[in-house]
């Protein structure tokens, strides 16, 4: 089972369901403190923890780590500029067996911060600031409690002093800002602590890691998957996506164009001729258009081509830019998966009169637009399709290469080729192209994380 994702009002509606059953809110404080606390215990290793603690239930949870410490023998200091405002924050704080001082030192090992919590709205102010801003300048292990406390929940914008925290802890589940960009930035490690909440309908989802098979014994190479990728005006781009699906799982691979390749691996099968003639073969599982396409009227005639065939697509690089309502007249979108960066989301969302802010919502509006899957790629990729939305760990940051999209592309449509599922065939594709990327070492080109790839694919078997 999935972890789910939730905002700030499935977060208050699952807490609420908890407490319409019997369990009170400071019993829910309570258990979210205490199981917060043995990661600061484990952190912090008996050296002293100043607690820094605000006036919502935030702080409330702050009050029991630091009494649950107190109690475990820690040095524990407790700031707190202001008093509790909520009447369960008022209890921890009454049952806190040490010392609050509305202002103090930083130089504790070990400082927790929960000043805010995921219900943040508006600008950090005031005495919190500067709290944040000592904070972010101290040398401290820095343990941010929920979300960071100048961090938004539902969207991941920074409200206040962007202080780089080593470990977040989420409290009864994850929060979208856990797995969005610029807050996923500055959380470090991330851990979940759990608090036995009610699923709720409709809520993202946090991708978990796949499991491969190895081929079945009477399987051959098209029960494996046929892939076809779809050579443009730059045909490194194309080659480096059919090295990747290679990799990938496929059982057979074909580049498809009218370029000449000697440096291709002998086992990649190249076709020339009539596309739409080419694309008739029913055996293929999947074809990719798009890295290297271009956008001139012949790629438009090849993206249309690809469209037109009826089989399973991965869109790509050159061929968002030339996808529209026009080009998906007649067209089955459950068989498509988009893979747009922040630029081709932008031209998708133009195409597709998408006005949605930020990311989360564009990627969102746009497969309700256009019914295909969308992968939104990069530093905090988002996945959405068939009603259901799914966030990734973060990867390695050495993606930030030319390239690397080609072999996204290519592991993609390998996947799809492979099982026919598009929300899974994504999240495949995703964990294995991170895996290819940490195999890869640092300060990798596109060609090295190719060739990482059937490395990477061991590791989920």
């Amino acid at each position: 089972m999935s972890d789910p994702v939730l905002t700030v009002a499935q977060m208050r509606a699952a807490e609420q369901a908890v407490m319409d059953h019997g369990t009170s809110e400071w019993e829910l404080m309570h258990r979210a403190g205490t199981g917060a606390a043995l990661w600061v215990s484990r952190m912090a290793a008996g050296r002293p923890v100043t607690v820094l603690c605000g006036p919502g239930n935030n702080g409330g949870d702050g009050y029991v780590i630091a009494e649950t410490l107190r109690m475990d023998g820690y040095n524990v200091t407790v700031i707190a500029p202001i008093d509790p405002k909520t009447e369960t924050a008022s209890t921890a704080k009454t049952k806190f067996g040490g010392t609050v001082v509305p202002s103090g030192s930083l130089a504790a090992p070990v400082v927790v911060d929960c000043l805010f919590g995921y219900g943040l709205d508006r600008e950090v102010s005031g005495d919190f600031t500067k709290l944040l801003e000592e904070l972010k300048s101290s040398n401290c292990f820095k343990i941010a409690i929920d979300v960071p406390s100048s961090v938004a929940s539902d969207d991941g914008k920074l409200l206040g002093p962007c202080v780089d925290y080593d470990l977040t802890l989420a409290l009864g589940a994850w929060k979208p800002a856990h797995f969005l960009m610029p807050a996923a930035a500055i959380m470090g490690i991330k851990r979940l602590v759990p608090l036995a909440l009610p699923m709720m309908e409709g809520a993202a989802e946090l991708s978990h890691r796949p499991s491969f098979a190895i081929p079945a014994a009477d399987t051959h190479k098209y029960k494996r998957g046929l892939v076809a990728v779809v050579e443009g005006e730059m045909p490194g781009a194309g080659l480096l996506a059919s090295m990747a699906a290679m990799r990938s799982g496929a059982g057979y691979v074909k580049l498809l164009g009218d370029h000449s390749h000697p440096d291709a691996p002998a086992d990649l099968v190249l076709e020339s001729g009539d596309l739409d003639e080419l694309l008739s073969d029913e055996r293929i599982g999947c074809v990719l258009a798009g890295p290297g396409l271009g956008r001139t009227r012949q790629s438009r005639e090849q993206l249309q081509a690809v469209l037109s065939s009826g089989k399973r697509c991965v869109i790509d690089a050159d061929a968002l830019h030339l996808l529209d309502r026009a080009s998906l007249s007649g067209i089955n979108p459950a068989r498509i998966i988009v893979t747009p960066h922040e630029g081709e989301l932008a031209a998708l969302c133009k195409a597709f009169d998408v006005t949605a802010l930020d990311k989360l919502g564009r990627a969102r509006a746009l497969h309700d637009a256009a019914g295909v899957t969308v992968l939104a790629k990069g530093p905090d990729t988002i996945l959405t399709g068939s009603g259901r939305t799914i966030f990734f760990p973060r990867g390695s940051s050495w993606l930030s290469v030319a390239g690397s999209g080609d072999v996204l592309a290519g592991i993609l449509a390998s996947r799809f080729a492979h099982h026919h599922d598009p929300l899974a065939a994504s999240q495949e594709a995703v964990w294995l192209h991170n895996e290819a990327a940490r195999r890869s070492g640092p300060a990798f080109c596109a060609s090295d994380l190719a060739g990482a790839v059937g490395q990477a694919f061991g590791a989920f078997l």
